[in-house]
């Protein structure tokens, strides 16, 4: 068999969809390059997580807008994925503190739609792209009780931490009642089996309370400022 014959059988490339696909760079240029600079002078900020379905007279909607307000108030943007439920929390909370409240605004075919409590509001069709500005300028990680996506960012940022492709950033979970079960099975079987090492489990911080989050914060920035080192803004290039 030549090399060109296992390709036998697939048809004409249509060049209409390829001309299509290569325009797609440019769009994804576009989103890389208006959230450089509309964020690069955000910091320090805060990303925080959760779900889109949580409702305005929920505790968790309330856990959130807290939690947002008293890292605002500390000084800490405040970005989030720009959605309904805890992500408008976070943006209302912060922009009821003193600092900017940033949302990522996603588009999809349903359950999203941008929150009125937004500073900077961005707009993207990739979540690739928007994931890269939720790490970029983040002193910290703050997730609260979520779903799918919520969970896809935690892992995320766990595994960037854990590679050494990000710097070493505060990752904290809020509400132990929600996450106790995770870390649990993080325990009894990632680590039991080997899929990931005892001190990964350091990688993030359980609390319940708003001032929790902000003190373990500045627990972890004590002996050092928040702006990267000169290694680390090398990682973040390569982010």
């Amino acid at each position: 068999m030549s090399g060109n014959d296992k390709y036998a059988g697939r048809g004409p490339i249509n060049d209409s969809m390829m001309t299509r696909e290569s325009w797609k760079i440019f769009q994804i240029m576009a989103e890389f390059v208006e959230g450089f600079e509309r964020l690069a002078h955000i910091k320090p900020s805060v990303s925080i997580f959760g779900s889109a379905r949580t409702s305005t007279d929920h505790p968790y909607y309330q856990l959130a807008e807290d939690t947002a307000k008293q890292l605002s108030d500390a000084g800490f943007s405040v970005v989030s994925g720009g959605g309904p439920g805890i992500m408008e929390a976070a943006n209302k909370g912060a922009q009821a503190g003193k600092s900017i409240s940033i949302g990522l605004n996603i588009q999809l075919p349903m359950e999203q739609a941008g929150n009125p409590y937004q500073d900077i509001g961005l707009n993207f069709r990739h979540f690739f792209s928007r994931k890269v500005m939720f790490v970029k300028y983040a002193s910290a990680y703050v997730v609260l009780p979520g779903g799918f996506g919520t969970l896809d960012e935690l892992a995320e940022i766990l595994t960037l931490v854990q590679t050494g492709k990000t710097r070493r950033i505060p990752i904290i979970l809020v509400h132990s009642e929600f996450w106790g079960g995770l870390l649990d099975w993080f325990r009894d079987r990632l680590v039991a089996e080997g899929m990931i090492d005892a001190e990964d489990q350091e990688l993030f911080k359980l609390v319940d309370d708003p001032k929790d989050v902000v003190d373990a914060i500045f627990d972890h920035y004590e002996d050092r400022g928040f702006e990267p080192s000169a290694r680390e803004r090398e990682i973040l290039l390569d982010l």
